[in-house]
């Protein structure tokens, strides 16, 4: 799956510069040059990863990372500020990297690369298994354990939690799942799509429900990350 990548910078040439160099790379690129823009353009783009520059307008990149607690994105702090105490508050905050301006392209590069083989490690898409935590989903047996118990589910109820996961933070409509999952013309309505997705949860249970996330006014996405309130 082709990553997508929001640069969000206020230096118009620092953002023409990642923008050429990642495209190049074949990553699928936005940028936004604020923090609203940015807060809109990740709901509406719905990227993979995150370059983001703590000073910017309207909001900063601290207060952007505040923002983000419940979303599945990979965040590379961009920032022209070296002091360690900064670096920590944007670590603390939720970045999982941080590069300090100026900055060589290669490394950025670098950085995106391997920070996108440690976001998608959970898909072993070779194996058709994915692996969160205890939970294993092996497609090629169509088998659903937690915690080394089985999990039953139907077979569209397979189908729709596999569809999710494999496609990590791709939100999809209930009618695009329909099209998808059921793969005819149901006449039941889109309602049996929530009907279906209430199902898997309470099969998931309370530790990995949060697997399926609810996109208000759209529809479905799946994460593969738990989220880190849990216990």
């Amino acid at each position: 799956m082709q990553d997508k990548i929001l640069i969000v910078d206020d230096e118009k040439n620092i953002l023409d510069v990642l923008a050429y160099s990642l495209k190049r790379e074949g990553y699928m690129i936005d940028t936004a040059c604020a923090g609203k823009e940015a807060l809109r353009k990740i709901d509406s783009f719905n990227p993979h990863i995150l370059i983001l520059d703590l000073m910017l307008p309207e909001i900063n990149g601290y207060d952007v990372c505040k923002k983000l607690t419940d979303k599945n994105i990979g965040i590379i702090m961009l920032t022209a500020k070296s002091d360690i105490i900064d670096k920590l508050l944007g670590l603390e905050l939720g970045a999982d990297d941080y590069l300090t301006k100026p900055f060589d392209i290669r490394e950025v590069i670098a950085r995106v690369k391997s920070l996108s083989r440690r976001l998608n490690k959970n898909i072993n898409e070779e194996k058709n298994i994915i692996s969160i935590k205890n939970f294993i989903l092996n497609l090629s047996e169509r088998t659903v354990i937690i915690d080394n118990k089985s999990i039953e589910l139907t077979s569209i109820e397979f189908d729709l939690l596999y569809l999710l996961l494999s496609n990590p933070n791709i939100v999809y409509s209930r009618n695009q799942l329909l099209d998808l999952v059921w793969k005819t013309d149901y006449f039941g309505g889109t309602r049996t799509v929530d009907t279906h997705i209430q199902r898997i949860r309470k099969k998931l249970g309370i530790h990995y429900q949060s697997l399926i996330q609810t996109v208000h006014g759209t529809g479905y996405r799946g994460v593969i990350k738990l989220n880190e309130n849990r216990d």
